[in-house]
């Protein structure tokens, strides 16, 4: 029988309380104040906490923090008197699963105390199945996520630990950084064998393609909520997503929370977003539960050689096996200079083209293409209007590896002045 620890310092909640949630088949406890529901969960198995926000000498919300700290996979909803969301939407960054406001009705206080209940089970059976995750061999994390950096290890460690969990990940990054593929692993890793990914574009769908498909015509879910039931449901590019289609999603995830993990991807700063008033504030919160960020390639430089060698790996040559391809120290250094705009994404994309053009087994820089001759520390046109002309002029050709024709090509002038 599920148990139920409500916290509240008014004997009469308890009461009430207790007389609605006990004939539902809830076994329930109790206590007045947030360090002795502290002392109690630490001593007994509870599958959720019910706890009011505005309690003395602990209060609800510092009651949640300890809760989280001591069991990161606890299930709190938290009550809370005021009519405003502002503490609501506080609960939730510190990890509350849900909230309730005062006066709430039973069926509302019985569903999500429901809903929290089937989300404890869920969190347990993907607990369980950590040993031996289904669908995902030993090192399918290392294959599809190739890095020995110090950033990629923890990135793959954090990602195999959260895998397990079934709260929403929030995956940021810089476009083209792997967010698709880290979610894949999340879901690959911690799901059902056999479970639905469902993914949704929310940048190339329309306002009301999206609003279907995600909230349906009773507001309550629509088919893709549906069909990732017992899987996970993947937005990507969660920004783009109307205010409106924000806001009706909120109560979406509310409802269905439980039946599927919610895997959100962005490549901006969507926490900044929120804090200046251009995303839903509880919404962020509801996704943002577990953030990870995957980090550009320009700050893992030390991972090319390994990226050359997973690219080759799946790249042809007609003349040779690209697999014994070898690009030489001044073609390392060339892309090593380049800032890698497109991330990973750009990087694959120029290798291949790279070993699939290359005429020997040996690529030089001059065989890479123009755009990644590029220097950090690029001379402005205000050091060439400065009469340093000379310098500016030396620095593209070095770029190019000495080529004076690409050199010329670059800077659109003839190629004697070089």
């Amino acid at each position: 029988m599920p148990a139920i620890l409500i916290v509240d310092d008014l004997i009469s909640i308890h009461e009430m309380l207790e007389a609605v949630i006990q004939p539902t088949g809830y076994a329930t406890a109790f206590a007045t104040d947030g360090e002795k529901a502290l002392t109690r969960y630490k001593a007994e198995k509870f599958d959720l906490v019910l706890a009011d926000i505005d309690m003395k000498p602990m209060d609800g919300i510092t009651l949640l923090k300890h809760l989280k700290q001591y069991d990161p996979s606890c299930v709190v909803i938290i009550m809370t008197a005021y009519a405003s969301t502002e503490s609501a939407i506080q609960a939730l960054k510190f990890g509350a699963f849900d909230y309730l406001q005062k006066p709430f009705r039973v069926d509302e206080l019985i569903q999500t105390l429901k809903r929290g209940v089937e989300f404890k089970r869920l969190v347990t059976e993907r607990e369980a199945r950590a040993g031996a995750p289904a669908g995902v061999a030993a090192g399918d994390f290392e294959a599809r996520l190739v890095g020995s950096s110090p950033k990629m290890t923890r990135l793959v460690a954090q990602l195999r630990k959260l895998a397990t969990a079934h709260t929403p990940v929030l995956i940021t990054g810089e476009l083209g950084s792997g967010h698709e593929i880290a979610a894949e692993l999340l879901h690959q890793a911690g799901a059902p064998a056999g479970s639905p990914l469902v993914g949704i574009d929310c940048k190339l769908n329309s306002a009301d393609v999206l609003h279907e498909g995600l909230v349906g015509p009773s507001g309550t879910g629509g088919p893709w909520v549906e069909q990732a039931r017992g899987g996970t449901l993947l937005l990507q590019h969660v920004q783009c997503l109307a205010p409106a289609a924000q806001e009706e999603l909120v109560s979406v995830l509310r409802s269905h929370s439980h039946q599927h993990r919610v895997v959100c991807t962005t490549e901006i700063d969507l926490e900044k977003l929120t804090e200046e008033g251009g995303f839903n504030e509880e919404l962020f919160y509801r996704i943002a539960a577990l953030p990870v960020h995957l980090p550009p390639l320009r700050e893992r430089l030390e991972d090319l050689p390994l990226l050359i060698k997973s690219v080759a790996a799946t790249t042809s040559n007609p003349g040779f096996d690209a697999r014994q391809i070898e690009f030489t120290d001044d073609a390392l250094a060339t892309l090593r200079a380049y800032r890698w705009p497109g991330n990973l994404a750009e990087f694959t994309q120029v290798i291949s083209q790279a070993i699939s053009t290359a005429e020997a087994r040996v690529i030089t820089s001059a065989q890479l293409p123009l755009r990644v001759h590029e220097l950090k520390d690029w001379p402005t046109l205000a050091d060439y209007l400065a009469g340093q002309e000379k310098r500016y002029l030396a620095r593209v050709l070095h770029a190019t590896g000495g080529d004076k024709t690409k050199a010329a090509q670059i800077l659109g002038i003839d190629a004697a002045r070089l």
